[in-house]
């Protein structure tokens, strides 16, 4: 089992799933996505993840997808796909489809819908999907979705009692969480950060680098980001912060990430169309242009 390498300050997209005319996977969209996002620098695939609407596909679309990416990416850069289930079973399907169609990792969630009632439940869940994974697992932190964050007690025993435990994404939005979580954690433990706008203040943390849903909008800034950071340049890396991501990331974050991602990935001709699926709605026509227009802002700071 080899676990994904990832450079200081590298980011990936959890990569959108582009929808036709008649509602369906669009394939082709979404293999000219990846391939657009791993030229323009990115260092990660992460198909299937919360920005990919992955609750929304059925089990046949959830393989067409990761699939779809993987072969875009043609072993370029790791690929993390989502395998998030509300059962151990349905994890490990996913993790197997995913392993059979070429991905390096997963990106795993505690099950959503119901909450644990103790963190020994957290660990009894996780422990389980971990033990025989076909791949290694990176813990996907979002309390915002599923109800609860993963306590760091549990995330260092993960690391240090499960081989397939390779890292995590830490999407709670909360950096002392998010310290806690670093410094129960062994130093071979790959942290990402989920909040775009928190992938510059948490690497002064530890943090290794992000999976962030408007790198593919802008790989542009985010790659010189990661420059920034690996260089030791604050004054640059502070600069593309401020006005690079979070303006974007906070006109974003009042539609969803999914609807807005593909409204600015659409503006940039990245996608052709920002089609979501219900219970999704897109961001009205107002909301639309002032996107683009922060969009256009924050590929000027490069």
């Amino acid at each position: 089992m080899t676990e994904p390498e990832f450079r200081h300050g590298a980011v990936s997209p959890p990569i959108v799933t582009p929808f036709d005319a008649d509602g369906d996977v669009d394939a082709d969209a979404l293999a000219n996505h990846a391939e657009t996002l791993v030229d323009a620098g990115l260092d990660g695939m992460v198909p299937c993840g919360t920005t990919g609407e992955f609750a929304s596909l059925s089990d046949a679309e959830y393989r067409t997808v990761v699939e779809t990416a993987t072969e875009a990416v043609d072993g370029r850069v790791p690929v993390i796909a989502g395998v998030a289930d509300t059962t151990v079973p349905g994890v490990r399907e996913r993790l197997s489809v995913a392993r059979d169609v070429g991905a390096d990792a997963g990106l795993v969630t505690l099950p959503y819908y119901h909450t644990s009632t103790a963190p020994e439940g957290q660990l009894a869940f996780l422990g389980a999907v971990a033990d025989g994974s076909p791949l290694p697992l990176f813990l996907y932190d979002i309390p915002s979705t599923v109800g609860e964050s993963i306590d760091p007690v549990v995330v260092g025993e993960l690391a240090t009692e499960h081989d397939s435990v390779v890292g995590m994404k830490d999407t709670s939005g909360d950096l002392s969480s998010l310290d806690a979580k670093i410094r129960a954690t062994p130093d071979s433990f790959t942290v990402l950060q989920g909040f775009d706008s928190h992938l510059y203040p948490s690497t002064s943390l530890g943090v290794d680098g992000g999976i962030h849903a408007l790198s593919q909008v802008i790989p542009e800034v985010f790659v010189a980001l990661g420059e920034a950071i690996r260089g030791g340049d604050d004054d640059r890396a502070l600069m593309l912060h401020r006005r690079g991501i979070v303006p974007l990331f906070d006109r974003c974050a009042d539609h969803g990430f999914a609807p807005a991602t593909k409204v600015a990935a659409a503006h940039r001709g990245f996608i052709p169309d920002p089609a979501v699926r219900p219970p999704l709605t897109l961001p009205d026509e107002a909301a639309r242009e002032a996107i683009a227009t922060d969009v256009d802002a924050a590929l000027d700071a490069v």
